[in-house]
């Protein structure tokens, strides 16, 4: 269609100027087609805003809490009002966080809506419940590598083992795991754990055969260095010198600062003189801790700290009893220099040193997280065949260690052909006993063959069957040690992996297993059972020999040690303190959780913690 205006003119002035009523009204509509301009898109424009500040919020939080829960810091505060000078760990980091960044400044505290800031108690235990959950989901899931974790804890009525066994079951299938897929039991000897009749273990194994127990290896050791210190009189006799010494320089902080002055002043000047050499990490202050039944290595660190610091405790002990007050203190201060400064002690001393240090390396070894049956094993044995050396070679290089320390600190030295006179006594007649034979007859080869009773007779489970047949897999020595029908006897004592059929086949698939194991050169240096199923996933032969591959699993995941029990009891010291001493069990899992598994924890990423904390509940705030 064609329009044909008589008078154009006319168009003109009805479209007029840029202000005129066509023009405005034009605009308007060139505005209304652009999308852009809508008043839908400007309420999503105002919703993406808000959800981006939401963001920002909940990450401030997170960021702030994961801070303190690697630290293992307290969250609230005493007063945290508007006018508290101190509101407490996490509200004073959270205000520091804001105000060194802007971004984040201008979206939190008195800038966010009074109903949605995200940090309040409830949200902040909210969120920590998620930092804990997504860090056991990462430990569960993550599977190739045998690995001792922490999984949580959990609260019982009492400790018998019935509530016990019901809360382990609890706890597992709150992580959506099974009771009947437990392939081993750790625990120490206590009687409601090891019973053979109503104890944890058993009740365990009543409905999963294969969950076999294996006493604490760590913890029986332990128990070998308490039973030495008590059983020996001369070890004893040393042990109780030590407390002694403990009780008189360790009594008071003024002793204690007396002990520290004087081994700086002693660093000085054997830096002076050039006996020794300054640099990072050199020449540390040294303490006297008290050692401890349940603590491992306590005796040994005693040991070697007293031995370092010998010629300063000398001096300290010296001055107390000079300078002391009252007369009982000058008798005890008298008393245990008498003591230290004879040659019984220093060779007692010496002695332990010795021995706790064989068993020590065993000690640390076993605490270790990825350690397993069959290496645990091989260790015990290296530690008695350290021990049964000493035994036969070790008397001389002592004596010679021992005679250079008292003469470097003048020590009178005993002459091993007269007759030995007890500490503190005099001679009553004629004697029979020599130094030589008390010394090298009674006290050196009497505590070692007290020790390796003691280790012989706590380890008694590396004499069972299932350990000895555990053994035949170890790759060392190019599979020195392999028996097959040592293999297929372990796998007889696991019958729900292995049926009839499964062992009959598995009896074909070690001949060729072993055969390929031998011929393959990247199987040749392998140490342990735990390189060895690294090795086959590599190789991707844990696909052609999928049964043995299971057998070594098996043996992996046996439990060695609790050191980790003993590492989380350590932990709830620092996490549960006297800030926070009423916290609730829920909390305290979480945060004992995120603190012990701290290296998993790292690797969560915020996404999944956040994802998870708006999936708790209907948020007010979106992402």
């Amino acid at each position: 269609m064609v329009f044909k205006w008589k008078k154009p003119c006319r168009l003109r002035r009805h479209i007029g100027g840029v202000k005129s009523a066509h023009n405005q009204a034009f605009e308007k509509f060139e505005n209304l087609k652009n999308p852009q301009n809508s008043i839908q898109a400007s309420l999503n424009q105002q919703c993406e805003q808000v959800k981006s500040e939401y963001e920002i919020r909940l990450t401030a939080s997170l960021h702030c809490l994961r801070f303190l829960l690697l630290q293992g810091l307290a969250f609230r505060g005493h007063d945290e009002c508007e006018e508290s000078s101190n509101k407490g760990n996490y509200l004073e980091l959270y205000i520091w966080y804001a105000d060194k960044n802007d971004e984040i400044g201008n979206v939190v505290l008195k800038n966010a809506p009074k109903n949605n800031k995200l940090i309040s108690p409830k949200i902040q235990k909210e969120i920590i419940n998620c930092c804990a959950k997504e860090t056991t989901k990462a430990i569960v899931e993550d599977l190739g590598k045998v690995i001792e974790r922490f999984l949580g804890i959990v609260h019982v009525a009492d400790t018998t083992s019935l509530s016990l066994k019901e809360a382990i079951i609890a706890l597992l299938n709150e992580h959506s795991l099974s009771l009947s897929s437990v392939r081993g039991q750790g625990y120490d000897g206590a009687s409601n754990m090891k019973g053979e009749i109503n104890g944890l273990k058993t009740l365990i194994m009543n409905e999963t055969p294969s969950a076999y127990y294996v006493h604490c290896f760590a913890h029986q050791l332990q128990l070998t260095l308490v039973v030495v210190s008590k059983k020996s009189k001369d070890c004893g006799w040393l042990f109780d010198t030590l407390g002694d010494l403990l009780n008189v320089v360790g009594v008071s902080c003024k002793r204690k600062d007396m002990l520290r002055e004087k081994q700086a002043e002693t660093v000085v000047k054997a830096l002076e003189d050039g006996e020794i050499e300054s640099g990072k990490g050199l020449n540390q202050e040294l303490g006297l801790g008290r050692p401890g039944d349940t603590r491992w290595g306590s005796h040994y660190k005693l040991i070697l700290n007293v031995i370092a610091l010998y010629p300063v405790i000398r001096v300290v002990v010296d001055s107390i009893g000079n300078d002391a007050r009252s007369d009982d203190d000058a008798r005890k201060a008298d008393h245990v220099s008498f003591a230290i400064e004879s040659f019984n002690f220093i060779f007692m001393i010496h002695l332990m040193k010795k021995i706790f240090g064989i068993v020590n390396e065993l000690n640390k070894a076993l605490q270790k997280k990825d350690q397993d049956i069959v290496n645990a094993m091989s260790l015990v044995s290296l530690t008695k065949e350290r021990l049964q050396d000493m035994r036969e070679n070790g008397w001389e290089s002592l004596i010679e260690t021992t005679t250079l320390f008292c003469d470097k600190n003048g020590i009178p030295i005993v002459d091993m052909d007269d007759v030995f006179v007890p500490p503190g006594r005099k001679k009553r007649g004629r004697l029979d006993t020599t130094n030589y034979h008390h010394f090298r007859i009674e006290v050196f080869l009497g505590i070692i063959d007290l020790q390796l009773q003691e280790i012989n007779n706590r380890f008694n489970e590396v004499s069972m069957e299932l350990l000895n047949c555990m053994s035949s897999l170890s790759p060392l020595n190019n599979f020195s040690s392999f028996d097959k029908n040592k293999v297929l006897k372990l796998a007889e004592f696991y019958p729900n992996e292995f049926s009839i059929v499964e062992l009959l086949s598995l009896d074909d698939q070690l001949d060729n297993y072993i055969a390929d194991m031998r011929r393959s050169n990247g199987f040749c240096g392998l140490k342990d059972l735990g390189e060895l199923s690294m090795k086959l996933v590599e190789t991707e032969k844990h696909q052609v020999y999928q049964q043995v591959y299971l057998l070594i699993k098996l043996v992996l995941i046996l439990p060695v040690a609790t050191a980790g029990v003993e590492r989380a009891f350590s932990s709830m010291m620092i996490v549960k303190n006297r800030l926070r001493n009423s916290m609730g069990d829920q909390l305290l899992n979480d945060c004992l959780v995120t603190f012990i598994e701290r290296d998993v924890f790292i690797q969560v990423s915020d996404d999944a913690i956040m994802k998870r904390f708006q999936g708790m509940q209907n948020r007010r705030g979106k992402m």
